[in-house]
């Protein structure tokens, strides 16, 4: 019995696939929903400290006047709290795992600095001048308006005298 038990399973094994991979040679395929370790988009982050203040273990720190953002990768327990409340979305979750180390990893992302901000000239108050001479203007032409309503009423004033005559 115990044969017929041994032949099954050699002939289950030749027709699947090995259990086990080939690691250096072939890498293992991470799941989508795989906890990896995190990521930033520096340039896209606006060093709000929030992602700090959210984790559990204080590994990141964020220096808003160094423009730095650093996480100790040991000390981090993947937990996605700091993605979930970045307000820029630049924190990212990756589904591959730090790579092995004897020693500590620190982690620090430093940001391109600012951008200078181009600076507006004010312009003179001397060229605002000419607005308020075209309001004289608008009085000038309600002047004769009012000439040609008195016309009309001279014309019939003479009309009548016309008649008395």
């Amino acid at each position: 019995m115990a044969a017929f038990k041994l032949g099954k399973m050699v002939m289950r094994s030749l027709f699947k696939k090995p259990a086990t991979l080939m690691y250096p040679v072939i890498p293992r395929e991470w799941q989508e929903r795989t906890r990896g370790h995190i990521e930033n988009e520096i340039n896209d982050c606006i060093f709000c400290g929030i992602c700090q203040r959210k984790c559990p273990t204080n590994a990141l720190i964020v220096d808003k006047g160094a423009r730095s953002w650093t996480i100790h990768r040991m000390q981090c327990i993947q937990c996605s709290c700091c993605v979930e409340v970045c307000p820029k979305k630049c924190l990212t979750n990756e589904n591959t795992y730090t790579t092995p180390s004897t020693e500590k990893v620190v982690d620090t992302y430093i940001a391109d600095p600012p951008a200078p901000k181009p600076e507006v000239k004010a312009e003179p108050k001397a060229e605002a001048a000419p607005a308020p001479k075209a309001e004289p203007k608008e009085e000038t032409k309600a002047e004769p308006q009012a000439e040609a309503k008195e016309e009309p009423k001279a014309e019939p004033a003479a009309a009548t005298e016309e008649k008395a005559e």
